[in-house]
């Protein structure tokens, strides 16, 4: 099925059309972004199979699709994806990065105004981004867009601080990241996200995820997110210096390891 994308240019050239702060924090960081971020496990497909009635033939909305790692799996799996996402330079770059795919499309739109037509998709998912959403004003865009009883998929790959070397990572970052505190997703959670969805309708899965890096790429994964320092900063230089001690005390074979729980919540709104 194809979606014909209303209004697409006005959307484009509105200045009002997205939120400067939230939705700009990526757009310096795209190449490390593509390169070192985690993947989301194949699993999910089979598990959004059984509990949220996918199937290959389903158009899937991924929102907030970012350079579009979440758009991946569904791809893979024959969906048509509209993936919705409001920082151009993230959007391009996931238009140059799933060219081979006829069935994905990027979208210039946000949560709160895909730019979507009415009743046009089968699942909706939001891959390391509801925390950035306005959940009433996505609650009813949301609406809009599923069809009838329609399933929404929130998702993070939600880095573990369990052994000495995931500890260490998260002192840094308290230590010398830019709002770090207030911007964790591991403030989402289930009793946080209960709300969003209709009642006795969520569903909660975990999967386990892992990357390993060698010193360079574990640099790129650093410089990869938005509350991080980048060069000029006065804590960008210190910051690049405590990650290369780090490594020094805790690689093996030149090579660290993330722990990841890949979090997912299931349910209609």
């Amino acid at each position: 099925m194809v979606v014909k994308i209303k209004d697409q240019k006005v959307w484009e050239n509105n200045p009002n059309f997205i939120t400067m702060k939230n939705t700009e924090r990526f757009s310096s960081r795209v190449d490390n972004y593509v390169k070192y971020r985690p993947q989301y496990p194949v699993a999910i497909i089979p598990y959004l199979a059984a509990e949220a009635g996918l199937t290959r033939t389903g158009v899937v909305a991924d929102i907030g699709a970012g350079t579009g790692i979440s758009a991946q799996p569904f791809l893979d799996n024959g969906n048509n994806v509209y993936a919705v996402e409001p920082n151009r330079e993230m959007r391009e770059m996931s238009q140059q990065l799933l060219q081979r795919y006829p069935n994905f499309t990027a979208i210039a739109g946000s949560a709160e105004h895909t730019t979507l037509p009415a009743a046009a998709v089968d699942l909706i998912v939001a891959g390391t981004a509801f925390h950035w959403f306005d959940q009433a004003a996505t609650a009813a865009e949301f609406k809009r867009i599923g069809r009838k009883n329609t399933y929404v998929v929130l998702m993070w790959n939600v880095r573990q601080a369990e052994l000495p070397f995931e500890k260490g990572y998260e002192k840094l970052l308290h230590q010398y990241a830019i709002d770090y505190k207030d911007m964790q997703h591991r403030n989402v959670g289930a009793s946080q996200l209960a709300g969003f969805f209709q009642p006795g309708t969520m569903k909660e899965k975990s999967f386990q995820n892992a990357q390993i890096f060698d010193f360079s790429a574990l640099k790129g994964r650093l410089l990869s997110s938005s509350y991080v320092p980048e060069k000029g900063h006065p804590s960008h230089d210190p910051m690049m210096k405590a990650v290369e001690d780090l490594f020094g005390k805790y690689q093996e074979q030149g090579m660290v390891k993330f722990h990841y729980e890949t979090k997912l919540y299931v349910g209609r709104v």
